[in-house]
């Protein structure tokens, strides 16, 4: 089940973006119907939609931070795995490749090679 938010993160994260700009576009459309120039209602607008986006689109917000923290773990935990194949050590293996010393290491490197 730690698979689910990643699998809606690019779903989600667009309506973010999207939800964002649309904020900004209702503020600054709303600020230029009242007679505020365009340049200057679309600056108030992006300084404004930041905090109210960050208020309105809670929920939303919240997904995406589940979604990439998800997925930070899971690209840490294969990085780690990673790093261990390189060494010639075995991450999920309960013993210790590091005592067995170098013969034991060359034995492995070289059946993992050519």
């Amino acid at each position: 089940m730690s698979e689910r938010p990643t699998d809606t993160l690019p779903r989600d994260l667009a309506l973010y973006v999207l939800a964002r700009f649309a904020l900004v576009a209702v503020v600054a459309a709303a600020l230029v119907l009242a007679g505020v120039p365009l340049l200057v209602a679309l600056v108030i607008a992006l300084v404004l939609g930041l905090p109210l986006g960050l208020l309105l689109f809670r929920s939303l917000n919240s997904r995406v931070t589940a979604g990439l923290a998800a997925r930070n773990e899971r690209r840490a935990t294969e990085r780690a795995r990673l790093r261990a194949r390189l060494r010639g050590e075995e991450l999920d293996s309960g013993d210790d490749s590091r005592e067995t010393g170098a013969s034991g290491k060359s034995t492995d490197t070289t059946s993992g090679d050519e």
